[in-house]
């Protein structure tokens, strides 16, 4: 492969997809990823039920991962209807700018056609000014809101 592009992550990537969550986790000043996240993704991702969720992979022209995104079918309330949830894109540091961004985005779009869903939603937070530019330069709109989060137990 002579060019960088993006593609389906497969089993033997999840350790690096991993270590990219634990990157991207830091870089937004969350809390880091549980030690077992690799096995969770491979669960949730390649069986032994439908994959419920999708994870797609910067690669580079030497088959180092350099970013991945995760989305995964959600549903509106109030539209009725069904859009794709990008849950995280994320790229190191090193590997922004150089066009790896906006091609994860098509990937992203091509998941989204493939499924028949007419939308895309995420959200990045609110201080993250370079992520913002980024997707304000792809055409997406904003909408102000806070994510929460409640522990069940």
């Amino acid at each position: 492969m002579t060019a960088s592009h993006v593609r389906h992550a497969r089993p033997e990537d999840l350790d690096r997809v991993a270590e990219l969550a634990a990157e991207h986790a830091a870089y937004e000043k969350a809390a880091p990823p549980p030690p077992e996240l690799a096995a969770r993704l491979h669960r949730l991702l390649f069986g032994p039920t439908p994959a419920r969720l999708r994870c797609l992979v910067a690669e580079l022209p030497d088959t180092t991962l350099a970013g991945y995104a995760t989305c995964a079918p959600e549903l509106s309330t109030w539209s009725a209807t069904e859009y794709l949830h990008m849950d995280c894109l994320y790229l190191t540091e090193g590997s922004r700018g150089h066009g790896l961004g906006p091609l994860l985005m098509a990937a992203i779009r091509a998941e989204a056609r493939a499924l028949g869903l007419a939308e895309i939603q995420w959200q990045t937070p609110t201080w993250n000014e370079g992520a913002i530019r980024f997707y304000d330069r792809l055409g997406a709109t904003s909408k102000e809101k806070r994510r929460y989060s409640l522990p069940v137990d």
